[in-house]
């Protein structure tokens, strides 16, 4: 059966967690410059004026709490009315060594990174079957998920969760023609992570990629919007790189 997505001149109903800023606000963007009808999820309540900018909506919500992402999930699709694309941004990124982890800290990272997506995904997933026309998942993992860096036991087990938790979701929902698919960014500069990077870290970093330069929140945004258009309508369950050739596996 072919995948029923919208035809290629409708707008998709889209909806992208962490969305207030980063990478989220950048996907969200190139959705509307798509001509797509999004809302950006947040915690942040200034979640709102990057939606106001954008020309979209916007739902507050923390998605580290079970019953509050279900609701702000719910919220966002209620307001348009349906949902034909989910884009999972939402995650937190921190640098603790491997002996100093605590139990608070590697829960609060699988929280916010791994289960909210579950959570997400349920309740978009739902209201996509009910439509009856397919739908595109696009989650964040990141290329931790691949080759953990030293100091990011937590956040790479996340992100590795993440890549196994998205092939599950394309092999149980592909009956539904649902796709399932995660991105795994290199080095992008964005706010995440800023207070803990020097210009001589992002100087080593950019090294490593052939191109000679560190991500941009655009970089990873691109490949987003391509996996919800009906070129990639048969990719599904694949754990796509967005690192500017820093790894290739």
């Amino acid at each position: 059966m072919p995948a029923m997505t919208p035809s290629d001149n409708a707008p998709r109903r889209v909806v992208v967690t962490g969305a207030a800023r980063g990478i989220g606000a950048a996907i969200a963007g190139a959705f509307v410059a798509e001509g797509d009808q999004v809302v950006l999820v947040d915690r942040a309540r200034d979640v709102a004026d990057t939606a106001a900018d954008l020309g979209a909506k916007s739902a507050v919500c923390d998605l580290g709490d079970p019953d509050d992402a279900r609701r702000g999930i719910s919220e966002a699709i209620d307001t348009l009315d349906g949902i034909d694309v989910l884009v999972n941004n939402a995650g937190v990124f921190e640098i603790v060594p491997l002996l100093d982890i605590e139990a608070e800290q590697w829960s609060r990272m699988f929280d916010i990174n791994t289960r909210s997506m579950l959570l997400t995904t349920q309740v978009a997933a739902r209201r996509m079957i009910d439509q009856g026309t397919g739908g595109r998942i696009v989650n964040m993992a990141s290329m931790g998920g691949k080759d953990p860096a030293r100091g990011q036991s937590h956040y790479a087990a996340s992100k590795a969760a993440v890549i196994a938790l998205t092939q599950a979701t394309a092999k149980e929902l592909g009956e539904y023609q649902i796709t399932a698919n995660s991105l795994c960014p290199g080095y992008v500069l964005t706010e995440m992570g800023a207070d803990t990077r020097t210009p001589e870290m992002v100087a080593g970093w950019s090294s490593l990629s052939p191109l000679g330069r560190c991500g941009s929140p655009d970089d990873v945004a691109a490949m987003a919007v391509f996996l919800a258009s009906p070129s990639a309508a048969y990719l599904t369950g694949q754990a796509f790189n967005v690192t500017g050739g820093m790894i290739m596996h």
